[in-house]
């Protein structure tokens, strides 16, 4: 080809046609787009800092193959230029660009043609050997965050905020927890500011000037190809987020993103998409929305065996042949459905044992289920026990937007109290969500900011509130700050005892012959739950002796029963008889102020009656077998200890 200008003395060819977006090949580099056979289109090159482009170059019908057409250049230098396309008179910025300058500042809106441009990036990261992790679903527990909302309040303590460093910074925290999975909102190049619409009218905040809506979330049609440069705290975005996945691999952290795409996105540009995130970034999986996006496609895709796709369902008979089971279960289910029984139960609904026990055993042998009791969408888990109503007035919606269902309970007073009964109840209401969700078999999601308190004063839908309304509060206040230390040690507590989290589904027979079931269910008497509408009381009998016979590294468990009691006022649960010799002991009661409730390994205290336990309203106790010969000094019942510190406190008062 001959170069349209003879001052650029940089040699022109026609391209490969390999794929659209940017590829090197040795000192040449292919500029690749998807352009209509009837169209026009040419290349335009821009000198870092200039307006107008210094070069356009011609993508004529001899450089093209279908519909992609496709121009190389020699010795392009990256560091000078930057890139667009004229395309049917219209510049146009590549769909498939991997960086995008334009947009480094977050919260400025980029308007006129060329402003955004594609950036022309190298491939000189040094990954020093790193690969995915591929942690087992069975293993994983997860936190769930935004970029810009989880280090962007002042007190979060990182120097970097509201970005991919200041993510990197909190690293030993997430270890500290025992987070081995972290996933990400949208990170790549979405614009935050969006469109004025006259039909809604920009949203007026704090008593400053209107301002266009924000799209704090990221959720709309986006440059998929590029890390967002505004979560950047360098000037290198591609460079930050690379260090960030390194770094998280070097602490056994996997990252998985979430991605959101429109109606009407081509197949073809979903695949290569996720194809690049996982061969480019080393990223460990993506969660996507199954309404516009080929998840079946995805699943089938041979390089993405060992990447984990989440997304709300899967026909997983179009993905598997008949029953066949992966060799490594990649997909896992994210849905609501948790949330929504667990909440309901948690307050006290009428009807829902079955669905708790269902929930709670879940763990199909072709997917996972990801298991979560809040998330971006909805009310936080401080807001679901202490707002029964949304109130999303701040989103300039009258209170229109978000949903009208939460499942929440306000704990008898709308919002903040002071009222200590109140707090105390809110307080053992979290710590039942908290081992509802970390005794689940499914995997354990956390949503960022739970563990510490954190509140969006019952906002249920803070797409647009990119302030502290959003943002991870760090100092969550004296009545919240045993949460973080809760977290920890219930964290801690389901990786010791893989009897809550094994590799198969329950299957509630006795498949080993051993006298029980895997697990089982007990009421007022044991083995027969009481599964009467009104019933808001069970036990729960996870059978030790199973773990072996699940577990690839033939580990074994001791039997733990969880009684659960959502009801307003106490009851006796039957305790199963133990084999062995073997003595029930309190291993877990919520119903103990702040941490004291988890019992460290084996300090657990013999309960003095083996045949009856009676606990109290809204507590759930967890009982572990223990031989006799690790047994402390006997325990007083439950409820009789509890009595007696209240009595004791009312004294001192």
């Amino acid at each position: 080809m001959k170069t349209p200008d003879p001052s650029f003395r940089y040699p022109i060819k026609k391209g490969a046609y390999h794929r659209p977006g940017i590829e090197r090949q040795g000192a040449w580099i292919s500029f690749t787009v998807a352009v209509p056979a009837e169209k026009d289109c040419a290349l335009l090159l821009y000198k870092k800092g200039k307006k107008e482009a210094e070069i356009e170059i011609p993508m004529e019908h001899s450089t093209r193959y279908g519909d992609l057409r496709s121009v190389e250049i020699e010795n392009l230098p990256n560091e000078k230029y930057e890139y667009n396309y004229r395309i049917a008179g219209a510049i146009v910025t590549d769909p498939y660009a991997r960086r995008i300058a334009g947009r480094e500042t977050w919260g400025q809106a980029s308007a006129g043609e060329g402003v955004l441009r594609g950036c022309i990036i190298s491939d000189d990261f040094d990954w020093e050997g790193d690969e995915p992790l591929q942690i087992p679903y069975t293993d994983v527990i997860a936190y769930a965050t935004h970029v810009r909302g989880f280090t962007r309040h002042s007190t979060s303590g990182v120097r970097a905020k509201g970005t991919f460093a200041g993510v990197q910074e909190k690293i030993p925290y997430l270890k500290a927890l025992g987070i081995n999975q972290l996933e990400l909102m949208p990170v790549y190049e979405f614009a935050e500011v969006e469109a004025w619409d006259e039909k809604r009218p920009p949203i007026r905040r704090g008593g400053k000037a209107d301002e266009p809506l924000m799209n704090y979330w990221g959720y709309a049609d986006s440059y998929y190809f590029a890390p967002k440069a505004s979560y950047a705290s360098s000037k290198d975005p591609v460079r930050e987020l690379k260090t960030l996945v390194k770094e998280l691999h070097k602490n056994g952290i996997e990252l998985v993103l979430e991605f959101y795409f429109p109606k009407g996105i081509q197949t073809a540009r979903v695949l290569d998409c996720i194809r690049y995130w996982v061969l480019n970034y080393h990223i460990d999986g993506v969660h996507v929305n199954r309404d516009h996006t080929p998840v079946e496609a995805l699943a089938q895709e041979p390089l993405f065996s060992h990447t984990k796709i989440m997304s709300e369902g899967f026909g997983l008979d179009e993905i598997y042949d008949g029953r066949t089971v992966p060799a490594f279960r990649n997909l896992a289910e994210y849905n609501d459905g948790f949330l929504m029984d667990i909440r309901r139960f948690l307050k006290g609904d009428e009807g829902m044992i079955p669905a708790f026990i269902w929930r709670e055993r879940k763990n199909p042998e072709r997917h996972a289920v990801m298991n979560y009791l809040a998330g971006h969408n909805g009310f936080t888990l401080m807001d679901a026990v202490s707002y029964d109503e949304k109130h999303n007035e701040a989103n300039g919606e009258d209170n229109r937007d978000g949903t009208d269902y939460n499942y929440s309970w306000n704990c008898g007073e709308e919002g903040q109290s002071r009222k200590k009964k109140t707090l105390e109840l809110r307080s053992r209401q979290l710590r039942n969500a908290l081992v509802m969700l970390y005794l689940g078999q499914g995997v354990p999601v956390l949503y960022g900011g739970d563990e510490r308190g954190n509140s969006q004063s019952g906002n249920n839908n803070v797409y647009c509130q990119d302030n502290e309304l959003s943002w991870i509060k760090w100092k969550p206040g004296k009545t919240w700050e045993y949460l973080e230390e809760y977290v920890r040690q219930l964290i801690a507590f389901r990786k010791k005892h893989p009897v809550f989290h094994q590799a198969a589904e329950l299957r509630q027979t006795d498949y080993l012959s051993c006298g029980h079931p895997d697990v089982s269910y007990h009421g007022k008497r044991a083995w027969l739950g009481d599964f009467e509408n009104y019933s808001r009381s069970v036990g729960i009998l996870y059978a030790g002796e199973y773990v072996a016979a699940n577990s690839e590294g033939n580990e074994s468990d001791d039997s733990f029963y969880a009684a659960y009691n959502m009801h307003w006022i106490p009851h006796e649960f039957a305790l199963p008889k133990l084999p062995g010799g073997q003595v029930w002991t309190v291993a877990l009661d919520t119903g103990a102020e702040g941490t004291d409730g988890i019992c460290a390994d084996g300090s657990e205290e013999v309960l003095p009656d083996q045949r009856t336990v009676t606990v109290p309203e809204r507590t759930i106790l967890v009982l572990r077998g223990r031989s006799k010969g690790n047994r402390k000094m006997v325990a007083k019942r439950p409820e009789e200890a509890k009595e007696q510190t209240k009595q004791a406190g009312a004294e001192a008062e």
